[in-house]
């Protein structure tokens, strides 16, 4: 038989590991999963776990102690019924995950969530899962910063070859 301080203490802990997920996280998205088998719940969490996020099934009673005084607590109202935290430390990457998962199985819902301190619906969640992540970020800076570059060095290198063209006509025009 289990003492209620191990209990107690486990819930501590659990709040305790809620409580840095809502701090350190870019995004969080809650979403009904009731129905959803164990199989499609690993699948879940391995394309979660591919993008850079995690998955967390909590007691919503403990969620909602967790939320007390971090930037997402108005996301407390969303956690009722059977719920599933996704977050990810890139502020887009949970959202379209779930988002893209919902797409394919109809008994995952996503019904909201929390980006930094606002607080998502549905279609701000969608919405979120629509802008383009940290490394396509980077990427498209990093295009436009080399852009630039590879057209001057294109600039620079046409006349060389125009001017050699040139001079090769000139040569085969006096060797002639």
């Amino acid at each position: 038989m289990r003492s209620k301080t191990v209990d107690r203490a486990q819930k501590e802990k659990v709040v305790e590991e809620l409580g840095q997920i809502f701090e350190s996280s870019g995004v969080v998205v809650v979403a009904h999963y009731e129905g959803l088998t164990v199989a499609q719940m690993q699948t879940l969490r391995t394309m979660m776990r591919d993008a850079g996020g995690a998955v967390r099934v909590a007691k919503n009673r403990l969620a909602k102690i967790a939320l007390e005084g971090t930037p997402c607590a108005g996301m407390a109202e969303l956690l009722k019924g059977m719920t599933v935290l996704a977050y990810s430390e890139d502020p887009v990457a949970a959202a379209k995950v779930v988002v893209n998962y919902a797409k394919t199985n109809q008994k995952f819902v996503p019904i909201g969530g929390s980006m930094g301190g606002t607080t998502l619906d549905a279609a701000g969640v969608e919405a979120v899962s629509k802008l383009p992540s940290r490394e396509e970020l980077i990427a498209q800076i990093v295009g436009c910063i080399g852009a630039p570059a590879s057209n001057i060095a294109g600039a620079i290198g046409a006349p060389a070859a125009n001017i050699a063209g040139i001079l090769k006509t000139l040569e085969e025009r006096e060797a002639a």
